[in-house]
């Protein structure tokens, strides 16, 4: 490929078995945003779109020849495809993929109606569960209600209880919390650590430069998600014992180090996951429906496209250059290599696309500023005591 470029296989893929919710939350990217697409979806993935999109995950592993993929079940609220498509789900996919792959499959859902009977069947398939929750009633119930406008907090804890407290602890994959920057940041992560959760990720409301997110001024200097995002830090870094991972924050570090982090939101690590739509329809990053209508579309389908052919499509190649793909402000940044540009979606701008630093640039740049302060102080006493122990 020109400059060098090779194509990074996907190893992720998220199936999108329902298309509808039982919650309206008025910060979602699906139904809130300027593409409603999903209007035009089947509520439910057909066996035959199950069948095919097994085939694809199974020939494009052997193509690259992974040993491993994960498959994320996926909506709308996933549960609303009931327990037999779920599991029907599950193992089309594992069987397509024979012995030598192993499939992780984990589910993302609002937790309003994992029981114990979905329990049961995730333990039997092994299937890690990721709930979202917003932090305590007040703050979960500001945005996740239902049409009718009820909150969700007291079903969601219901869940989270027989999950967390229960015999099925080892399915929990963590919490998902978007942050509002009305609520007190410490607050928030000490009620999500209430749960026990093995990991909390924090994300930042989705927008752009066209549509900002809420409290983030466009080219304005003021951090209010960087000062938020810190305060989090400071309690989790400082505290005696380590409760949780902290996505966002351990991505940070890890960056800082040397080390790599996971493709999307931060670092230079090429995209590595697609979508697979209701119908079966192959998708870019859902987020990117925040833009304008079809911007995550690629006019590929299952049924009749190879995983390849999507790897070689221009949007996919975007997200998979790194560096050769960010804006030059961004390119001459001395943190580029941590921020990695900020997340793909939150760069658009009408009129010139993705080719643009984040919306969150002064956020992103003050928050691993302040991680890098802290982590070069303690490097620094750590060298201290070496030396004065020699």
């Amino acid at each position: 490929m020109a400059g060098g470029w090779t194509p990074v296989p996907f190893r992720n893929f998220v199936l999108k078995i329902f298309s509808r919710c039982d919650l309206d939350c008025d910060y979602c990217y699906m139904y809130r945003g300027p593409d409603q697409s999903w209007r035009d979806q089947p509520r439910a993935m057909s066996r035959a779109v199950v069948g095919w999109t097994a085939r694809r995950i199974s020939e494009h592993a052997a193509a690259h020849g992974l040993d491993r993929v994960g498959v994320v079940l996926h909506g709308g609220e996933p549960l609303l495809a009931g327990p037999d498509l779920i599991a029907h789900t599950i193992t089309a996919v594992r069987e397509a993929a024979g012995p030598r792959v192993r499939v992780d499959v984990s589910v993302q859902t609002n937790g309003t109606r994992l029981d114990d009977d979905y329990l049961a069947l995730f333990a039997r398939h092994g299937v890690r569960i990721g709930i979202s929750l917003d932090g305590d009633r007040a703050a979960h119930d500001l945005h996740r209600r239902t049409a009718d406008g009820h909150g969700s907090h007291a079903r969601v804890t219901e869940a989270l209880h027989r999950l967390s407290g229960g015999p099925h602890r080892a399915l929990f994959g963590g919490l998902l919390c978007t942050i509002d920057l009305r609520n007190d940041p410490v607050g928030t992560y000490r009620e999500l650590l209430r749960h026990r959760p093995p990991l909390v990720d924090f994300l930042l409301p989705h927008g752009n430069w066209t549509t900002p997110p809420p409290g983030r001024i466009p080219d304005d200097p003021a951090t209010p998600y960087a000062d938020w995002l810190a305060a989090v830090f400071d309690e989790w870094y400082g505290a005696p014992v380590r409760q949780t991972r902290v996505r966002v924050l351990e991505q940070i570090l890890t960056l800082l180090l040397g080390g790599r982090a996971g493709p999307e939101g931060l670092g230079l690590e090429p995209t590595a996951y697609l979508v697979v739509e209701t119908d079966g329809r192959i998708g870019q990053d859902d987020a990117l429906r925040t833009a304008y209508p079809g911007a995550a579309a690629t006019g590929l389908h299952v049924a009749r496209d190879a995983f390849d052919t999507a790897l070689r499509h221009p949007p996919f190649v975007a997200r998979q250059l790194s560096a050769q793909a960010l804006a030059a402000p961004c390119r001459a940044c001395r943190l580029h290599r941590v921020c990695g540009g900020g997340h793909y979606v939150h760069r658009y701008r009408a009129g010139s696309g993705f080719a643009n630093p984040s919306v969150y640039c002064p956020d992103l740049y003050a928050l691993i500023s302040h991680v890098r302060r802290r982590l070069t102080a303690d490097i620094a006493d750590l060298r201290t005591a070496g030396a004065g122990a020699a």
